[in-house]
């Protein structure tokens, strides 16, 4: 019978992947037992003298194998095994590879798609609770591999230093809720059972903080130019591509922790603050607080922009109380203004269209957008100097941290029905910050190397025991050992 070509890449898969898995044993089998001499003196400083050859099970990515290693005991205290710690085994039964291709796969898909995929990548079937423990171990060294990574290097220094912040809520168990919002769930009583009715709240959510540190070069442009390319369908003028991006989340720390580390991490890059810093924002007060505090304990210049987007929208809910929603006259009218306010012109135009609606006497209540929107001009003219912005070439849209919150928050946490764990959602916003700051595969260099130090060096009274094992490589008979089971 002649095989189909799909047939023959199956069974080669299969065979294939059982040959890699022996010669994977045999390998390990070959190295050195793990015999150091005659005892160990553990960390808690008891001499162990007692030898015995034991088994474990190690599940990689060619399946299960057997790992054979000398143990040094002593009476009522642990034992050590020094050939897990050359191997740098983790505590668990699954390799480092199999940890990975989880990280990997759970920053991008479900649980369920990550057993599946572990599944068709090498053969092993993982219990669906396992992944979800072996994904949170894996993001547990995020914070301190960012406190330990060096500051990115570029060939020139880049022109501008940005930094932003923006929230997006995610849906969480009621025990991981914050305690306001927790109780408020508890205490609100919403009209239907199965469903909300208008204008109510689940308060379901813990908000996520979501920031952004890159540097980027000047783009000087004019006020009608912003204008006419938002007006135009061709192609957007090139511009400045962000440099040495890095974005970052967090569900479990507040507002002000993430802000602060957004303060640091822009240190580490301008430690002298020589580099022109600029903080994009959304109008929030208390993020606008937050930032001016630390920036005055911290002693550094900083030009704070509000997003222009945020401006937009104010500016088009104003229009719909005197034109039809998405009419040419409200969209001539949004322009106008908006040209007004890149010209530094935010406090008039707030002006007029407060008086505007005076003069066509339109109801308190009919009149909220525009009180809306002028409060908010009015409010932030410290902060919507764009024709000053524009001449000094500073960005004034928050596109790369609205980015950040569909792709890090949105496209993974907002899953229909989903209810995330506090520790769930954490690591998971975690991995996806590694990969989308394409620091992923730096970072499992050092979560690989924390490892060793948690599972294996820590135990050691004098861990120079290791560095005279790995002199040697092959095993010693061992049959001069007595052998048991695990």
């Amino acid at each position: 019978m002649i095989m189909k070509h799909s047939t023959v890449e199956n069974i080669i898969t299969s065979d294939g992947r059982e040959l890699l898995r022996r010669l994977f044993e045999e390998h390990i089998g070959l190295r050195n037992i793990g015999d150091v001499g005659d005892g160990i003196i553990g960390a808690d400083g008891i001499m162990r003298t007692h030898k015995k050859v034991r088994k474990r099970f190690l599940i990689c990515v060619f399946g299960k194998i057997v790992i054979e290693r000398l143990g040094y005991g002593a009476r009522g205290h642990s034992i050590i095994f020094p050939k897990d710690a050359i191997l740098n085994l983790p505590a668990e039964s699954y390799s480092h590879g199999i940890r990975k291709i989880v990280a990997q796969e759970a920053a991008k898909n479900s649980y369920d798609e990550v057993v599946l995929s572990v599944k068709q990548i090498t053969g092993v079937s993982l219990p669906k609770k396992t992944a979800e423990m072996l994904a949170h171990k894996a993001a547990m060294d995020f914070d301190a591999f960012y406190a330990k990574k060096d500051a990115p290097k570029t060939q020139q220094d880049p022109t501008l230093l940005i930094l932003t912040t923006d929230g997006k809520g995610v849906v969480m168990r009621k025990e991981d809720l914050r305690e306001a919002t927790r109780k408020k769930a508890e205490s609100t009583k919403h009209k239907l059972q199965k469903r909300k009715s208008k204008g109510e709240k689940a308060n379901a959510k813990r908000m996520a903080t979501v920031a952004s540190v890159y540097n980027i070069d000047r783009f000087i442009r004019t006020p009608e130019e912003i204008v006419r390319e938002m007006k135009s369908t061709d192609s957007p003028i090139p511009r400045p591509r962000p440099i040495n991006k890095r974005v970052w989340a967090s569900i479990e720390k507040t507002s002000e922790k993430v802000t602060a580390e957004i303060f640091d991490e822009a240190l580490k890059r301008d430690p002298q603050k020589k580099t022109k810093w600029v903080f994009l924002v959304d109008g929030c007060p208390k993020q606008l607080k937050r930032i001016q505090t630390i920036a005055k304990k911290k002693e550094i210049n900083i030009t704070i922009i509000m997003d222009i987007i945020h401006v937009i929208e104010y500016l088009w809910k104003a229009s719909r109380v005197f034109y039809e929603e998405s009419s040419p006259e409200a969209e001539r009218w949004v322009s106008d203004r908006l040209l007004l306010i890149l010209h530094g012109k935010a406090p008039q135009v707030a002006a007029g269209i407060r008086r505007s609606a005076t003069l066509r006497k339109i109801s308190n209540q009919k009149r909220i957008p525009i009180d809306k929107c002028s409060g908010y001009l009015l409010k932030n003219k410290l902060y919507l100097k764009y024709h000053l912005y524009l001449k000094q070439g500073l960005p004034i849209a928050t596109g790369i941290i609205e980015g950040a919150c569909r792709h890090l928050i949105k496209d993974r946490m907002d899953v229909t029905g989903a209810r995330w764990s506090l520790k769930g959602a954490e690591a998971i916003v975690k991995l996806r910050s590694l990969r989308s700051s394409r620091d992923f595969e730096d970072y499992w260099k050092f979560h690989e190397e924390q490892e060793y130090i948690r599972n294996h060096q820590s135990l050691y009274g004098d861990p120079t025991v290791l560095d005279r094992l790995k002199q040697s490589t092959l095993t010693q008979p061992s049959g001069l050992y007595e052998k048991s089971s695990p």
